[in-house]
This record gives C-alpha cells, sequence and structure tokens, in this order.
C-alpha cells in the first residue's frame, strides 16, 4: 500500500518513512503540504500521515484540499502534531482528519493506526470488487434487475431473524450476516462461464442445456476457491466459495452439484438458496409473471425439508414482513 507523509521536519519524515516501511508499505514523502498535495494527485496514495504545521500549506488544509479531490476513492488520513487538547483534535476531525498521534510518539503506536487505515481501505476495496464481480455475471441477463440488492437484503433478514431466535445456531454471529450481505451476490458468479444461448434462453431448457447451466456452481466455486487458496484467512472468501457451489442443493439430498442433504450444505447456502428462490418466485420472467407473496410463501413452506431447511424456511415465515416490505419497495415487473 502507497502511504504519503508530510512532514517538513527532517528527522522525523525520515523516522516516519522508516517505520512504514518496516511495517511493508511504500513511503512517499513531501517537506510540506503543497508538495504532498501533488504526490498525492499523481500517485493516488490510500493514506496520508501529515505534519499539522508546515511551510506552504499546512496540514489542516492539505487535509480539506484531499477530502475535496478524492471523489468516490476514500483516503485515510492520520494526523501527526505536538498540538494536544480536545479543541484542536475537533479542528483536524472536522477538516476531515481520520486518526491523530501526538508527538513524541512510539512506532507501536503508529502500527495500530496504520492497522485500522488498511483495514477501512480493504473493507471498502472488498465490497467494491465483490459487487462489480457479481454484477459482470448478472449483467449479461437484463431481466434480473435488482436481483443482488434483494438477495443481500433477504439474506440478511433470514439470518438475523435466526440469530434473534430461541436456539440460535452458533455458527449465526454478526460476523456471519456481515460476511451473508457481503457475498451473498456471488452466488451466480459461475454463469460468466455459461455460453449465452443456453444463460439467455427464453424458453424451457433441454436436458443437455439444463446440465450446461448446472455447470455455473462447480465453475463459481472454483474461482472463488483459488482466491481462497491464495488467502486463506479470508472468512468472506470461503462463505462466497460455499454459496456459489451450494445454493442448488436441496435439503433431502436431490440438488446439485454434489447431492449434499441436511447439515452437509453449509448453513450460509441453506439461506441463499430460500432467498434466491423466493426472489425468482416473485419476479417476472420471460416465461413466467411474477407471483404474488402468498402464493411464493405456500410454495416455500410447501418444501419445507425437502428442498429446503426446515429452520430457514421457519425463519422465514417469522419476518414475512419484512420481505413484503422488500416488495413493496421494488418494481419487479
Amino acid at each position: 500500500m502507497k502511504i504519503l507523509i508530510a512532514e517538513d521536519e527532517l528527522v522525523s519524515r525520515k523516522k516516519l518513512e522508516k517505520l512504514v516501511e518496516t511495517a511493508g508499505h511504500e513511503a512517499l514523502s513531501a517537506s510540506n503540504g503543497k508538495e504532498a498535495l501533488k504526490i498525492w494527485e499523481s500517485a493516488q496514495p490510500s493514506i496520508v500521515i501529515t505534519d499539522w504545521f508546515m511551510p506552504e500549506m499546512n496540514g489542516l488544509e492539505l487535509i480539506q484540499q484531499i477530502r475535496r479531490r478524492q471523489g468516490s476513492r476514500y483516503v485515510y488520513i492520520i494526523m501527526v502534531t505536538a498540538q494536544g487538547g480536545t479543541d484542536n483534535v475537533v479542528a483536524g476531525m472536522e477538516a476531515g482528519a481520520d486518526d491523530f498521534i501526538t508527538k513524541p510518539f512510539i512506532k507501536e503506536e503508529l502500527y495500530v493506526r496504520l492497522k485500522a487505515g488498511e483495514r477501512i481501505i480493504h473493507f471498502e476495496s472488498r465490497d467494491i470488487v465483490i459487487f462489480s464481480m457479481a454484477n459482470l455475471a448478472e449483467s449479461r441477463d437484463s431481466e434480473t434487475g435488482d436481483h443482488l440488492h434483494r438477495i443481500r437484503r433477504y439474506s440478511k433478514i433470514l439470518a438475523e431473524t435466526m440469530l434473534l431466535g430461541d436456539n440460535p445456531l452458533p455458527e449465526i454471529t454478526p460476523f456471519f450476516i456481515e460476511n451473508i450481505v457481503l457475498t451473498s451476490p456471488l452466488h451466480d458468479i459461475g454463469k460468466i462461464g455459461i455460453p449465452d444461448y443456453v444463460l439467455l434462453k427464453a424458453g424451457r431448457l433441454d436436458d443437455r442445456e439444463f446440465e450446461i447451466m448446472k455447470s455455473h456452481s462447480s465453475i463459481g466455486f472454483e474461482a472463488l476457491n483459488k482466491a481462497l487458496l491464495k488467502y486463506p484467512a479470508a472468512d468472506y472468501l470461503r462463505m462466497s466459495a460455499e454459496i456459489a457451489e451450494s445454493h442448488h442443493e436441496k435439503y433431502d439430498g436431490s440438488g446439485y452439484p454434489h447431492g449434499k442433504k441436511g447439515m452437509q450444505i453449509p448453513l450460509s447456502a441453506r439461506i441463499v438458496a430460500l432467498a434466491d428462490v423466493y426472489d425468482a418466485l416473485v419476479s417476472k420472467r420471460i416465461y413466467k409473471n411474477a407471483f404474488s407473496h402468498e402464493v411464493a410463501k405456500s410454495i416455500i413452506i410447501g418444501d419445507k425439508g425437502t428442498h429446503f431447511d426446515p429452520l430457514v424456511v421457519e425463519a422465514f415465515e417469522k419476518c414475512e414482513p419484512a420481505f413484503c416490505q422488500i416488495i413493496s419497495d421494488t418494481d419487479y415487473n
């Protein structure tokens, strides 16, 4: 990650450069705010560490200029200053600073601040990349509309309802819910590998075409699992791979691609399976009109224990009003 250091005092600037590089980042440095702004505009670093008092342009002015020009790509800004006190902190925050370090500081303090900045930049980049990937697959099918946003909302509501139940499953935590909101849009990412004559066919697929279509689950899993192998600590990649592979499995073992049943199917995929089917039922397609909520509800309840996990269906029955609200918020036609 590129980190820009704006500090007019040479010894302090060199100290910051060394600490940034020791933390594994590329250090860019400037001796005043005006020079720092030019470097920021050309190099676009993700994090800026700036002194308060500098010649030509001080730290507050630098922060204000960056905030005016940053566009949609967030920049995390840490202000390093000898100016203590609440008033100075408020002034820095109002200018757009995200964090403060008071001189003199120790290296561990800077590392903690950098880690906080890294997490925020990582989360923003992660969300953008994941939703862009999902939209890449969905963009080939003009009928899906806001399908990805709705899947997120349905999946979140189901998981939250299960968390608040009398006997919540141990897997469901606030972190699980955060991940399912993030990764559920990737459920059909494998459709990027399905040929148009199958993906966009208006009528019913024949047996051969259906086998091709079913392969999107394995294609999606393989792509996401490769990323997981490279970054094994990324829980969201593990969940996204599980969902992509298993959201067409059925609770009774009659689904695909592996015929998993019951608890063999990851919980995230069992939740997304219901969300995905519900959205398909209440949406208009070339080959069908949109079903009402009541019709979709009867189909889902009728498939309790066969297609769907009974616990997920019970959660669905508890949060019906929220599902109906999403329908009222959305043009399904």
